[in-house]
């Protein structure tokens, strides 16, 4: 992280340099060559339309923020995005054009475009999964920085990994700089170090570095002012490493407020276009799935009705996004009603307040139905954390740490947790257990691991994987 006081950037720094240049503008060209190639393949002349949608690709599509040199389910998610929002660009300005000049020829052929569409999101695939094993040899054309770390700690180590596996683009590591007590050697495992703190200036200018990192607590001020009183006489950009991994990070990031740079501990997955996307996948899987479980929801309320006195629907009072209290819709599988605020009682596999049908309802998990119309009203997602009554709440989160961090997202029907067996069951060692899932759901979010999630539980609800109580 790299602060400037009112003035820009003196030059271009590691990942503004020449990599840099040829991955933002990379994913846009092979898209251009798949649209020219599609012409060809057609057997059509090259018009002045066909150069105007070149022009097009190369200016709205997405910029290179995807990763090369490895390739994951995650990373081709964001190349089908990148290549969607440029299909619909295109698509949205082929349209205007048409309407503000009809008798005009189509800016696109129609066939072309749907051949060009799956040629690109086939090409971009394919580049970014053939990325190991080109980019390595790409690397070797451009200049890279030279590189010390100041300081040896598991974040100056794990910085070192990331410098010599490539991931730090345009980056060469010399060696570590460190004060040569014999604790702090044993924990090298064979690193490099070129020298002592006392030595840094000259060691810069010796071996021509252009990059520092200080992975040194800052909270020891006169050591981090005497090693930059060293590098003033030096042309090195230096940066500070937060050694932030001493706690287990949830969405860690760094942001800026106000143009202030901080680094972000603890924070929601789903900020913008992460939580429109979540939000367009509920709606879309409920309407779409509402025909088919309306006359199921209304069979079930009926047989609620007629085997035991009481409304069908059960309101629970349950904490949800961001600790705001919700009301949980459930059908009814009880005698009692308690309303989770206060006191909870967990039920048992024999516990004498459950109906006849209100056991066959929760070992088949139909009692959750209800909650479609919590995911439609917005207080609940479709995938995510349970909520637990606010009196179980209450009473885990003094026991379990991180219990709270739970509620940065919406809570689910449904979740990681759940697939993984981990439903039902009150005592501290399950909901530790449960808490655990839920937050490397928080730390690993995406829409396509919703997506995993859902199709799990539909396996597991057919296969009878899913009984709980």
């Amino acid at each position: 992280m790299k602060i400037y006081l009112d003035q820009l950037p003196p030059r271009l720094t590691a990942e503004q340099g020449q990599w840099w240049f040829v991955k933002s503008i990379l994913d846009r060209v092979l898209m251009a060559l798949a649209y020219l190639a599609t012409v060809v393949a057609f057997g059509m002349p090259f018009r002045r339309n066909d150069l105007i949608v070149v022009l097009i690709v190369l200016m709205v599509g997405a910029p290179g923020r995807v990763p090369f040199r490895r390739m994951s389910a995650a990373i081709a998610w964001q190349l089908v995005n990148h290549w969607g929002l440029t299909v619909l660009s295109l698509g949205l300005i082929a349209g205007v054009l048409g309407l503000l000049f009809p008798a005009d020829p189509a800016l696109v052929e129609p066939k072309v475009a749907v051949a060009w569409s799956a040629l690109s999101l086939l090409t971009l695939l394919a580049a970014h999964a053939a990325s190991p094993f080109f980019a390595p040899h790409v690397s070797r054309l451009y200049r890279k920085d030279r590189v010390l770390i100041v300081g040896i700690n598991d974040v100056a180590l794990r910085l070192s990994r990331l410098i010599a596996s490539g991931e730090a683009d345009g980056q060469q590591l010399v060696g570590f700089v460190e004060d040569r007590s014999p604790q702090r050697l044993r924990r090298l495992a064979g690193e490099r170090v070129v020298g002592g703190f006392e030595q840094l200036g000259e060691l810069t200018r010796a071996n021509g570095v252009s990059v520092i990192y200080l992975a040194i607590p800052m909270a020891q001020q006169p050591r981090v002012l005497g090693l930059l009183e060293q590098l003033r006489d030096t042309t090195a950009s230096v940066f500070f490493v937060p050694d932030v991994f001493i706690a287990d990070l949830v969405q860690g990031r760094v942001a800026t407020v106000a143009g202030l740079p901080m680094v972000s501990v603890c924070d929601t997955p789903l900020q913008g276009a992460a939580a429109a996307r979540k939000r367009a996948l509920d709606l879309v899987v409920t309407v779409a799935a509402l025909p088919l479980l309306l006359p199921l929801l209304g069979t079930i309320a009926l047989m609620i009705k007629a085997t035991s006195e009481g409304p069908a629907i059960f309101r629970q009072r349950r904490f949800g996004l961001d600790g705001r209290e919700i009301t949980v819709l459930k059908f009814r599988t009880m005698k009692v009603m308690e309303d989770g605020h206060t006191t909870y009682t967990q039920v048992t596999r024999d516990d004498d307040r459950v109906t006849p049908i209100g056991r066959f309802l929760r070992k088949t998990s139909l009692d959750e139905l209800p909650q479609v119309f919590n995911v439609l009203a917005g207080d609940m997602s479709l995938v995510g954390p349970r909520p637990h009554p606010i009196a179980v709440n209450e009473q885990y989160r003094k026991l379990i740490a991180g219990y709270m961090l739970r509620h940065k997202v919406k809570p689910g029907i449904t979740g990681w947790a759940q697939v993984h067996g981990q439903r039902g069951g009150n005592d501290l060692p399950s909901m530790r257990k449960r808490t655990e899932y839920d937050i490397a759901y928080l730390q690993s979010w995406s829409l396509g691991l919703d997506v995993r999630i859902l199709l799990r539980t539909a396996v597991m609800l057919v296969r009878g994987d899913m009984m709980g109580y």
